[in-house]
């Protein structure tokens, strides 16, 4: 049996790279294509930036689609607190930047401290 590579929609990553984004956003979803139509400009310029760079590039657009041109670059992406690296593959084209940073994480509760029962409060600090 052949090996296939990675297929997006019936399309390679080599013909999604020279699709422009209005032929792109035929095949991705709905909220998508709603999106690319409606880059404001401070997306247009994140784009360009990728586009141009070599570096990571930092940004807070956890909303930004994930195009194909990004495909091999590393992006730190804002999670509210500090900017964790994601290194985007194909698997990742048509989602969301923010779906791969997490902006919460687990909370681990040790024992409680004095005071916190009714039974802990009557015993010595010592």
């Amino acid at each position: 049996m052949m090996q296939r590579g990675f297929v997006f929609r019936g399309k390679s990553l080599e013909e999604l790279q020279k699709m422009s984004l209005t032929e792109l956003a035929a095949l991705l979803t709905s909220d998508a294509r709603r999106k690319i139509r409606r880059l404001t400009d401070e997306e247009k310029k994140f784009v360009e930036k990728v586009k141009k760079s070599k570096k990571p590039v930092k940004t807070h657009l956890r909303s930004m689609i994930v195009l194909p041109f990004m495909v091999g670059k590393t992006i730190l992406v804002h999670n509210g607190k500090e900017f964790q690296r994601l290194d985007i593959i194909e698997e990742m084209i048509g989602h969301r930047l923010g779906e791969f940073v997490l902006t919460r994480s687990r909370v681990s509760h040790s024992a409680p401290g004095i005071g916190a029962t009714r039974s802990s409060a009557s015993l010595s600090v010592k």
